[in-house]
């Protein structure tokens, strides 16, 4: 503690103290507490937002994976929801991952470590319980959100249905999505962003506390059921800024001296009054947010002009930080004008993907930056949460030590920063950064990355059109003569229950604990239970359910060429369901059929049609971790001549109905207007490319999830599949009011009629409700029934009596029909 006396002419002293430094980590000084006091006057100076010494510079991390490196929380949150343990157990998980993660960092030399961004199920979800925004169907008296209210949210439970649920931007994440409205009160009722904060500083670790910025939330939900489609959401601001100035002073008292807000809708094309909100609210918390060090976090794009302006104008922010991977053009804006007063956090190591840094690129950036807004007012960041990274390159005991020389997880990307800002002030690693340039070096000249013919046959794509040579109206017709299926005809999506003796199996045989012959009698043996099990709920597509996949991409990339994969490379998808997305590392081929051994093994179990169940080109895409070296179509291609090929083999083996899924192709669409146009024609080509060869009988099909569809129906329609399913129940039907609209749809389609990430089994009258509300707006002769997405993630106690409730429900519409006619 340091204490200076300071007097003048009249006598009277003033007393100037430091009373702390508001740091766990010794050699960083980035905020210091004040107090100045004299018989006339007492001051209290909150917070000098001082960044390190230039021989340090600093350092930050915008967000952490928080399952753990082996799914730790994964399996805590499965065993709390199966009774297996209880709510101290899966806390304990909880709080061992988040100090585990928090140590890392410090260890690292970061100076801004984020805090709660730790999540039981999602950060969106966590910012409703803050605010207490409950929707009333789940009981909520008042109160501290317990687990079961906030699990019931998530997940809905026996008596209600979980709330909405789609992606995080262009990402594979899902988030919760706040239903509000006119009458949605707000109170202060989770208290978890301050008792994480304190958590950590009990550690010995100074944090940066992280919220869901208000204006964000509120353009990230959606109307509430019963609310009028066109409610002004924004119109809540005034109602939610008093519980974020009840948390920001909560957070002030427990002593935090730095908050962030994640602010990811300015990247948006956002109209001025979207705009002008954000003024607002930080007009309005500016007095609560005196004294500390404000930082508005944005990601995944560029932020528009307009936006840029806004933003940098914000009262009582201190820092802005940029995504400079995605975000490129953001740095024209700052070149252009960067407020000399504020702090640059500037996001230039790769957030979203598993690539090692290009290190001597990203310093260079770093100091053309430096010149622009100032040493001490530079902070080197990732460009968004590497929530959606691998966790930890340790982990990977089977990759080749070449390629594991090309990669970074979320602990390398750690290092990776906290590098460059010792490079930046003059400490280079040159032994750190000479390996970083051996290794981009190798991935270059590599002869494992580049196969000629493949590049060939993918630019010769280019400019032509593949399409069926006949419209989809006389194809359905001659379908329909071959597989004569009933109206409103049924079927899944696809996979079936992936029980613990199926990984098992699987695992083995990896193992090669147990023979090939062994592994296929197996499978064989589980293929027919759930075609028989089919048969017996009268089901009228059937499909082989999976069981000799892992997951819907890593499957495929498992048997193409161009591949790699990891032990631990786990993601999270939402809540505990997590995926591993493999790695695109070079030119990808199909050196042989992948598909058709199964598929003709369960056709021959049937004489209904049974389904071939492929992943589309776009989602093996956008759910790998793609090559960084080549435009992302030119992958896209390369999969696509793949998969035609799988596509054709199976209708030579006699498959009549084939399912191309292409359950991210909205996900993959970017954030900014001006790229969309681009990425559709080439991602429709895509899939068109897989199927434009197969005859008239042959029935496509392609399945979508969870995302928001109506803006991109016309895109869906140039697809030119024969039937697509799609998710409808959480959306709560929002894809069928384009056709209320007037879209013609002359296509097969099947909204799904149940949810099924959720564990509740719906009524035969909610399925037969829902039907009916399709048939309010489509024709009879192109609606299939069938679920919302995959059975893999449930349990068969609940896929039978769902299943069984919908065929039920199909059979008592289709007699309505019959007798209305």
């Amino acid at each position: 503690m340091s204490h200076i006396e300071l007097g003048w002419d009249e006598g009277v002293l003033c007393e100037f103290t430091i009373l702390e430094r508001r740091t766990s980590q010794p050699s960083l000084t980035p905020f210091i507490f004040c107090s100045i006091s004299s018989s006339l006057l007492r001051i209290s100076l909150w917070c000098f937002p001082v960044l390190p010494p230039q021989s340090i510079m600093a350092s930050h991390i915008v967000g952490y994976p928080r399952m753990g490196p082996k799914r730790e929380l994964k399996f805590a949150l499965e065993s709390f929801w199966d009774k297996k343990s209880s709510a101290e157990d899966l806390q304990k998980v909880a709080v061992d991952l988040r100090s585990s993660i928090w140590k890392q960092m410090a260890d690292a030399g970061t100076t801004y470590i984020p805090s709660n961004t730790f999540s039981y199920y999602d950060q969106v979800l966590d910012t409703t319980a803050m605010l207490g925004a409950v929707p009333p169907r789940y009981g909520w008296t008042g109160g501290e959100i317990g687990l079961d209210v906030f699990f019931s949210m998530a997940r809905g439970n026996a008596s209600v249905p979980a709330m909405e649920m789609t992606k995080w931007f262009d990402t594979n994440y899902h988030f919760i999505v706040p239903e509000l409205g006119p009458d949605t009160k707000f109170t202060y009722a989770s208290h978890k962003a301050v008792n994480e904060y304190k958590e950590a500083k009990a550690l010995g670790i100074n944090t940066i506390p992280v919220l869901i910025g208000p204006v964000s939330y509120l353009l990230l939900s959606k109307p509430a059921k019963g609310v009028e489609k066109t409610f002004n959401l924004l119109s809540l601001l005034d109602k939610i800024i008093p519980v974020y100035k009840e948390v920001v002073t909560e957070l002030k008292a427990a002593g935090a001296s730095q908050i962030q807000f994640d602010e990811p809708t300015l990247v948006l094309d956002l109209e001025s009054h979207k705009l002008e909100a954000f003024t607002k609210a930080y007009s309005e918390l500016e007095s609560s947010l005196s004294g500390l060090c404000v930082l508005v976090e944005t990601y995944f794009a560029d932020v528009p002009a307009q936006a840029y302006k806004t933003l940098t104008s914000l009262k009582g922010v201190s820092a802005f930080g940029f995504d400079l991977v995605r975000g490129t053009k953001t740095l024209d804006l700052i070149k252009g004008g960067f407020p000399s007063d504020k702090f640059l956090f500037a996001g230039v190591v790769d957030g979203r993907n598993i690539w090692a840094d290009d290190l001597a690129a990203s310093l260079s950036t770093l100091q053309a930056l430096e010149g622009i807004v100032g040493k001490d007012k530079l902070v080197v960041s990732t460009s968004c949460s590497l929530l959606h990274t691998a966790v930890d390159l340790v982990n990977e005991p089977k990759l080749d030590q070449e390629l594991k020389s090309w990669l970074a997880f979320a602990a390398q990307k750690v290092v990776e920063v906290n590098a460059l800002a010792k490079a930046l002030a003059g400490q280079k690693n040159k032994e750190f950064f000479s390996a970083n340039a051996a290794a981009l070096a190798s991935r270059r000249s590599s002869p494992r990355v580049t196969n000629e013919a493949v590049q060939k046959a993918a630019a010769a794509l280019r400019g032509s059109d593949h399409r069926r040579a006949t419209n989809v109206s006389a194809r359905l017709d001659a379908q329909q003569k071959k597989l004569n299926l009933p109206i409103l005809p049924t079927t899944t999506i696809g996979s079936f229950p992936q029980t613990m003796e199926l990984r098992k199996v699987r695992r083995e045989y990896k193992a090669k604990k147990i023979s090939e012959e062994e592994y296929v009698k197996v499978i064989k043996e589980e293929i027919n239970q759930v075609v028989k099990l089919q048969e017996e709920l009268d089901i009228d597509v059937l499909v082989h359910g999976e069981p000799e996949r892992n997951d819907m991409v890593e499957y495929f990339g498992e048997q193409l060429s161009g591949f790699a994969f990891t032990s631990n490379g786990w993601v999270q998808s939402y809540g505990s369901r997590c995926v591993k997305p493999p790695i695109i590392y070079g030119d990808v081929s199909r050196p042989k059929a992948m598909t058709v051994f199964w598929s003709s093994m369960a056709q021959s179990m049937s004489k209904r049609p049974m389904k071939g169940m492929l992943t589309g080109p776009v989602t093996i895409l956008n759910w790998s971790f793609v090559r960084n070296d080549q435009p992302r179509f030119e992958t896209t291609y390369q999969i696509a001549l793949a998969i035609k090929d799988e596509v054709e083999d199976l209708e030579k083996a006699g498959i009549t109905v084939i399912q191309i899924d292409e359950a991210a192709l909205r996900e993959g669409l970017p954030l900014r207007k001006s790229e969309q146009a681009f990425y559709l024609d080439w991602a429709v080509h895509s899939f068109r490319i897989t199927n434009c060869g197969v005859q008239d009988t042959t029935q496509i099909h392609t399945h979508m999830c969870y995302s928001n569809f109506n803006d991109i129906i016309h895109s869906i329609i140039d697809m030119d599949a024969d039937v697509i399913t799609i998710e409808n129940s959480r959306s709560d039907e929002k894809l069928l009011s384009v056709f209320r609209e007037g879209v013609k749809y002359g296509a097969g389609i099947g909204p799904g009629v149940y949810d099924i990430h959720s564990p509740r089994i719906p009524s035969v009258e909610e399925i037969a409700d829902r039907v009916n509300k399709m048939l309010a707006v489509l024709e009879t002769n192109i609606l299939w029934i069938n679920p919302d997405c995959g059975l893999k993630t449930r349990k068969y106690g609940e896929v039978k009596p769902a299943l069984s409730n919908m065929v039920a429900a199909t059979k008592l519409l289709r007699t309505q029909l019959a007798s209305a006619k």
